[in-house]
């Protein structure tokens, strides 16, 4: 078989040299080619102009040659050049924190540089992953006379959703109006966001409004800003989600896909990933970035009304159904906390393993991702005055003490069923142990979450007429946002006449 196939073989090349074997490596055809490949291969998102050779030198030859030496500069060394650039940074904070005086040219000092920026490194990786918390709550220095919120920003009704943008700079308002206002923080200087037209809408596959919403279908119920501060996303009454961009204040994308209101939305930190909450009991994850659906989470029996999420994917949700669930995407697993015989209203992360509930009962809880039922429960934590008392009095010492629940909480004086006393928000400083309520009572009060003890403290009270929809920690810690109304965030049935309608501000100061 052998001599057969070899004689089916053809002959060889015209023009080769006879006893040689023809290869493609030899062809300068190739060669020019894998030249070429050369110095693409890493950079697969560059295209090469087809300047010619006369052009490049018309450029001049020094920039040429820097041109060629970024070409042929490698990802590794990319990543090795900005390490190195960050590194830098780094040391000269370092530097400046320096306290002791001593030669920077030594190796000594050198060392005890680098041994400060890592040390500043591991703290901010400890603080970001939610391993170390920051003491605040024993640093903040109360005030001699507290004299409440300072009016900000105005809105014509109800404030329902409050948000800040990472570097404490700009924030975010919706109100029942449907619409939605972009400040600065420290001047107040505010930016109207203009919805888009009808048609734009119907052509990002945004559907026509129905039922009773349809004659409120602008009104926001949820705000939430991404880490980076590009983007802004909204929901309300007309059941989609609407993303906007925040430097330009354009609306960018609707998505649908909720069947009811969305009623509370919120942002992976760090990422671009977004989940939305809604009336029709289920939790919907997106990717701005690519503006994209993920995945639909279920679990509620009733209505979401608040989620919150910190760097890991996992997702705390409140609902009507009196549970409060954590899901773990990745898993696809879910933990679900039954509250004593409450209806809790709204959630948010202390921590990974730790969160805090605030219920319609007038109490607050702490939990542990360990624990099916509360760690840690406060009594009374907004209460109504005593029966015959105006509730929108001013001054906090007529709001009375909280009690914890192991102590002796039957008050009787004190109504704490009613709308007013109901827990409407609660949050905490990111990576601290500073946390904020706020109710229709008349005040905001502050809390010192005992990780060790497990158990909260209160720390003061700050008057504010109104229903405290919604609170805002700065990062920093250097003030606190309460959007407040007239009306609470998800119904009409309450009502504080005296109260403003806007966004307030209380500075904090932290020693």
């Amino acid at each position: 078989m052998k001599n057969k196939n070899e004689k089916k073989r053809g002959p060889a090349p015209k023009g080769g040299q006879k006893g040689k074997k023809f290869s493609m490596n030899n062809d300068p055809f190739f060669d020019m080619k894998t030249k070429k490949r050369r110095k693409t291969e890493y950079e697969d998102d560059d295209i090469e102009s087809g300047d010619s050779e006369e052009e490049a030198g018309i450029l001049g030859g020094s920039d040429a040659s820097e041109g060629e030496e970024f070409e042929e500069e490698t990802p590794g060394e990319v990543r090795k050049r900005m390490a190195t650039d960050f590194l830098d940074k780094m040391r000269a904070i370092a530097r400046k924190e320096k306290v002791e005086d001593e030669d920077e040219d030594s190796e000594e000092g050198e060392e005890v540089r680098d041994s400060l920026v890592a040390k500043i490194l591991q703290q901010e990786q400890l603080e970001e992953s939610g391993r170390i918390r920051r003491v605040l709550a024993s640093r903040l220095k109360k005030p001699e006379t507290v004299d409440g919120f300072e009016a900000l920003v105005k809105h014509r009704q109800s404030v329902t959703a409050v948000a800040l943008s990472d570097d404490d700079l700009k924030g975010f308002s919706a109100s029942k109006d449907g619409t939605i206002l972009q400040w600065e923080a420290e001047s107040g200087k505010t930016e109207k966001y203009q919805w888009p037209s009808d048609d734009i809408l119907k052509s990002h596959g945004a559907k026509d409004p129905r039922g009773l919403n349809k004659k409120h279908s602008r009104s926001v119920l949820a705000l939430a800003v991404s880490s980076d501060g590009r983007y802004l996303a909204s929901g309300g009454l007309d059941r989609h989600v609407h993303l906007w961009d925040t430097r330009t204040r354009q609306h960018l994308q609707a998505f649908s896909g909720h069947q009811k209101p969305v009623s509370c939305l919120s942002f992976r930190e760090g990422t671009t990933e977004l989940f939305s909450g809604s009336f029709d009991r289920t939790v919907k994850h997106w990717n701005m970035e690519d503006r994209a659906y993920i995945d639909t989470i279920c679990g509620h029996e009733s209505e979401v009304l608040t989620l919150d999420c910190l760097r890991k994917e996992r997702v705390l949700t409140v609902g009507r159904d009196r549970s409060m669930m954590m899901f773990k995407v990745l898993d696809q697993s879910r933990l679900v906390f039954r509250p004593p015989p409450s209806s809790l209203e709204c959630c948010c992360f202390v921590n990974h393993d730790e969160f805090l509930s605030g219920s319609d009962d007038g109490s607050i809880q702490l939990w542990s991702a360990t624990r099916k039922k509360p760690v840690y429960i406060v009594k009374n934590a907004h209460a109504l005055l005593p029966a015959g008392q105006n509730v929108e009095q001013k001054g906090s010492e007529k709001i009375p003490t909280s009690v914890s629940v192991n102590g002796d909480h039957e008050i009787r004086s004190y109504n704490c069923s009613s709308t007013y006393s109901w827990v409407s928000s609660v949050t905490v400083c990111r990576g601290s142990d500073l946390a904020a309520s706020g109710a229709g009572n008349g005040c905001v009060r502050l809390w010192a979450i005992e990780s060790g003890r497990k158990d909260i403290q209160p720390l003061y009270d700050v008057p504010l007429v109104g229903f405290v929809n919604s609170l805002a920690f700065a990062n920093s810690g250097r003030f606190l946002i309460a959007g407040v109304g007239q009306e609470p965030r998800l119904g009409r049935w309450g009502r504080h006449p005296a109260a403003r309608n806007g966004v307030a501000m209380l500075p904090l100061n932290i020693i």
